[in-house]
């Protein structure tokens, strides 16, 4: 199928765009990779009136750091992730999460906004960046609101922008020093069934700390597994409390069906 028909902008500032989106009342899409809008409005699940095309706003694809903190532009692409070396030095849980993201293809044109306004439950970038404690800013005609990952996804393929809004950047605060990562999927970098992400800091003694569980697939969300990570801080991380903390996590979760399993 092919889309319905709309109206193309490409505005020269964030501030132009806004007005535009506020134009349209809300029957407007931003369009930066275009990687789940345009499958959608081809199978005319989505209907827009017009797209609004950020690709030229380059303050949105900056990576900065400040202090602890390292920002990502909301136009920030998934190849760029992958490879960066300063996101290997300081983000390193997005470097390897997002190399099973879809094909080459995909990761060449797909964004981080853009991923976690998409909201999928079974998403890397949402998943990565709820473990990691991030910070969403969006900017609307009301000027900018700051919103923590945590509350940032309110539903499957549901977030917590405003039709007038748009996200520009993304806050991540330390990366603690240590993380794994363990997704199970169909085919090589198909949708994700499940997955896990794990960060945390191992002191001297043996026992851990800032430790956080996130759970993708599992919910119409991703999901921290909170009542296992207070199960295991401050812990060595023995079987036993390993064992107890498994039980919570899956007590904790209400995964749907759908075509990849039950």
């Amino acid at each position: 199928m092919k889309s319905s028909d709309f109206l193309y902008h490409r505005p020269g500032s964030v501030e132009e765009a806004i007005v535009l989106l506020k134009e349209y009342g809300g029957n407007a899409r931003i369009l930066a990779g275009g990687q789940s809008l345009m499958p959608m409005m081809n199978l005319r699940i989505l209907r827009p009136s017009a797209l609004i095309d950020i690709c030229d706003l380059g303050d949105l694809d900056r990576i900065d750091v400040r202090g602890a903190a390292t920002i990502l532009g909301a136009r920030v692409r998934y190849h760029r992730i992958e490879f960066d070396p300063l996101i290997a030095e300081r983000l390193p849980l997005l470097a390897q999460m997002i190399r099973h993201v879809g094909d080459r293809q995909v990761r060449n044109r797909g964004t981080v906004g853009g991923s976690l306004v998409q909201a999928d439950p079974t998403g890397e970038m949402p998943l990565g960046a709820l473990v990691l404690g991030a910070v969403a800013h969006v900017r609307g005609p009301q000027g900018q609101r700051e919103i923590p990952i945590e509350e940032f996804f309110i539903g499957s393929y549901a977030a917590a922008v405003e039709p007038d809004e748009m996200i520009t950047e993304i806050h991540f605060q330390r990366h603690p020093d240590h993380f794994v990562f363990f997704e199970v999927n169909r085919r090589h970098n198909d949708f994700a069934v499940i997955s896990v992400a794990a960060v945390g800091d191992r002191v001297d003694s043996g026992h851990w700390s800032n430790l956080r569980i996130g759970l993708g697939g599992v919910d119409e969300t991703p999901i921290l597994a909170t009542a296992a990570m207070d199960i295991i801080e401050g812990t060595d991380l023995s079987p036993d409390v390993i064992g107890r903390a498994a039980k919570a996590a899956a007590d904790s979760v209400s995964p749907p069906s759908d075509i990849r399993a039950s």
